[in-house]
């Protein structure tokens, strides 16, 4: 800003100061340039000087000399390619530097037809490759397809063990019994082939991917020492067995052609929930080469690149189909311990600028803007798939489409619905004995309570862990009788009562409160998803419109009503008043009702002007609709936030989250404080250094040693067991093999 003297603050160092057509720049009380105003040369040197010595950045020199970034980056350019001289060019084309004449357009024509780039033509013609490129954007022939060059992919090089068969290939279709050892491909004589040798130069891979001949890179690994986060292969058979790779083949099909295509994407993405990389931006905090070196790649993909990808992904919108597949493939490989299925809703606050409705957050204890996903986890509180609901709906309203979902997963199969009392809702549990579940929920409202006495102390053992409880067992009847249940409360320590109702009349009281009571585990798996997944962020800033004529309350007729209630609060403290003067009247020595109307009349009329406008306000409320559809509660858009690409992240970071399970179920037999420890040291073993060497037919991986010495001797006993599937790196012929340095 100038102030009257003609001073302008640059920022709070650095100023000029402008007076009688001389100008002064001053830096920290010491002169840093002075020249007339009229000398644009001196003036373009002063700005290039505050820029390069670091005494402020490009948009406080622009904006206070009152030019564009654009023309202070030009003045910078010029100063670096030719010094002061440079800075004072008279306006127009440069003097000296050589133009492109009229009649050579005819000739920079013919040879771009002919193929050639603009920098030969700009070669050839002595002029600088820019003004060719404004030649071609003029002509219109930017966008002139160039003729494929022929290559010559043969190769008298030895046969590299991280390469198959071809190289350029058609995708076969999805085999429904595929080896989980070759990722998206049926077999693995048909893995793409590379046509590099270096690992850490793919320049041929990404031609290829260019011209369109490759679908996606196959992983190229060299042997390396400590490479960083290499321990995160540990999950990579997990991952393989979980059947993503072939799940997104056969859902999305390919990103191809590309050098970063479906396998790698998917497995970048991955590792990245596995090493904790929360977003796609956190990648700039990475080196690419390192995270590139464990995905067999010579870079890993860029911030920019993933959103792309991610972006294709979701214009497909398949996620709830991928979703299902992975699912099937879960059930199909623990079908036999989903004997209970818990579900529940998790609430992701929102707080952007987009009117979304509103939903209470139980954990802030807040009504705020949100969406909310509703989870099925299987009884280690594993995921097994997640819906976004619509508009926040309730849980009793989304457990029937839950349900036809989980039945095409497991079949006739007659499972366990657990369930918090959001879901509470008789008629609800009849529809839910009818479909072929049997259900376990807390009972809400009021209830009877037990006499003490009533109460036993039942045991349930369960992993090596004894649980009691203090617990009544009855019958109890509901819709007036017409739905019969049983009834198990829980005595707590502090005399509080927790009934439990299930239709499970087979299992010990004990049990069934154990497996209500296991439902907080489906909490801790929410708890640990927004820490260390970040299962709350946004996977983008998109809307989509939202249905119109959704029924939401009137607002009109919630301003009624919250009037109303404020009317009758008036007359309840009117009539107290009232009653209290009555009371003192009648204490009096000489009590009259007639003294007592004169005294206190004008309190009875202010009570029977509040009743009066008590009934005007109770009309009013009765002629208003009590829910009007959303476009007529609102002039603002109704929009939602777009469910596909959130949808998707929601997998990944289930799929991280199951392999870091089965992984923790693998080392289980091997560490004693796995309940308590197991996922810290999973954890730390999958961010440690490890060292990549590469046989014949192995990528053998060799882990650093860990904190300590029985920490280490757990994970190598984790290592044998990994080496016992014989997994194949997604994409490769190299079968992983895993060890601890400096453990047996």
């Amino acid at each position: 800003l100038r102030n009257p003297e003609g001073t302008c603050f640059i920022n709070d160092r650095c100023l000029f100061r402008t007076r009688e057509g001389l100008r002064v720049v001053i830096v920290s009380g010491i002169v840093l340039a002075q020249y007339t105003v009229a000398d644009r040369m001196a003036e373009a040197y002063a700005m290039v000087s505050l820029v390069e010595q670091g005494w402020a950045d490009q948009n406080e020199v622009a904006r206070a000399f009152g030019c564009s970034t654009r023309t202070l980056r030009r003045h910078q350019r010029r100063f670096e390619a030719g010094g002061l001289n440079s800075l004072g060019h008279a306006a127009g084309y440069p003097r000296g530097r050589p133009r492109l004449a009229r009649s050579h357009e005819a000739g920079v024509q013919r040879l771009h037809t002919q193929g050639r780039s603009a920098r030969d033509i700009a070669r050839q013609m002595g002029v600088s490759e820019k003004a060719i490129r404004k030649l071609l954007r003029r002509l219109g022939l930017q966008g002139t397809p160039r003729p494929e060059p022929e290559l010559d992919l043969t190769s008298s090089a030895p046969a590299d063990p991280n390469l198959s068969a071809s190289l350029i290939h058609a995708i076969p279709e999805a085999s429904s019994r595929a080896d989980p050892n070759v990722s998206a491909f049926g077999e693995s004589s048909l893995a793409p082939t590379s046509a590099d040798t270096d690992p850490n130069d793919r320049r041929h891979d990404r031609l290829l991917a260019y011209l369109g001949l490759l679908d996606d890179a196959p992983p190229l690994f060299g042997s390396r020492l400590a490479v960083p986060r290499a321990g995160v292969l540990l999950a990579v058979p997990a991952l393989v067995h979980s059947g993503v790779f072939e799940c997104a083949h056969q859902i999305y099909g390919s990103l191809g052609p590309a050098f970063y295509g479906l396998r790698t994407s998917m497995l970048t993405l991955l590792l990245m929930a596995l090493w904790r990389i929360k977003r796609p931006e956190a990648l700039k905090e990475h080196s690419p080469k390192d995270l590139g070196a464990v995905l067999g790649l010579d870079r890993a993909p860029e911030v920019k690149t993933l959103r792309r990808k991610l972006t294709g992904l979701a214009k497909a919108r398949r996620a709830a189909d991928f979703g299902q597949a992975l699912a099937q493939r879960r059930v199909e490989a623990r079908g036999a311990n989903l004997g209970f299925l818990y579900l529940d809703g998790h609430v992701r606050v929102y707080h952007g600028k987009h009117p979304l409705p509103k939903t209470h957050v139980a954990r802030m204890r807040l009504s705020m803007p949100a969406t909310t996903d509703y989870w099925v986890n299987d009884p280690g509180s594993d995921p097994l798939f997640v819906v976004t609901a619509a508009a926040n709906a309730g849980l009793v309203k989304m457990l029937p489409g839950l349900l036809q979902q989980i039945r095409g997963l497991i079949g006739d199969r007659r499972l366990t619905i657990v369930f918090d009392r959001g879901g509470y809702s008789p008629k609800l549990f009849g529809q839910i004995l009818e479909a072929g579940f049997d259900l376990l929920t807390y009972r809400k409202g009021r209830f009877r309570r037990i006499p003490r006495q009533r109460f036993q102390r039942r045991h349930f053992r369960l992993a090596g862990r004894t649980h009691t409880y203090l617990l009544a067992d009855q019958e109890v009847r509901l819709l007036k009788g017409k739905l019969r249940l049983r009834q198990v409360t829980r005595l707590s320590d502090n005399g509080h009562q927790t009934p439990i109702l299930t239709s499970r009349r087979d299992l010990p009281s004990a049990q069934v409160a154990y497996r209500m009571f296991e439902r907080w585990r489906q909490e801790n798996f929410f708890k640990y998803g927004r820490e260390e997944y970040a299962l709350d962020a946004l996977a983008d800033y998109a809307t989509e419109p939202d249905d119109p004529d959704r029924e939401v309350p009137n607002p009109a007729w919630v301003a009624v009503d919250r009037q109303l209630r404020q009317a009758w609060a008036q007359v309840e403290r009117l009539q107290a008043e009232y009653g209290l003067e009555a009371i003192l009247t009648l204490d009096s020595d000489r009590p009259s009702l007639r003294a007592f109307k004169q005294a206190h009349g004008l309190i009875g009329e202010k009570i029977w002007r509040a009743m009066k406008k008590v009934l005007e306000l109770q009309q009013r409320r009765a002629s208003l609709p009590r829910r009007v559809p959303v476009h007529a509660a609102s002039d603002e858009p109704v929009v939602k936030l777009a469910p596909e690409r959130k949808h998707l992240m929601n997998l990944i970071k289930m799929l991280a989250y199951q392999a870091e399970s089965d992984l923790l179920q693998a080392l289980a037999p091997h560490y004693r404080r796995v309940q308590d420890e197991g996922r810290t040291l999973i954890q730390s073993a999958l961010a440690s250094v490890a060292d990549l060497k590469v046989t014949a037919t192995e990528l053998c991986i060799t882990l650093a040693p860990l904190s300590s010495l029985h920490r280490s001797r757990a994970v190598a006993a984790l290592c044998r067991e990994l080496n016992e599937t014989n997994t194949c790196f997604p994409g490769s012929r190299l079968r992983m093999s895993f060890a601890v340095s400096g453990v047996l």
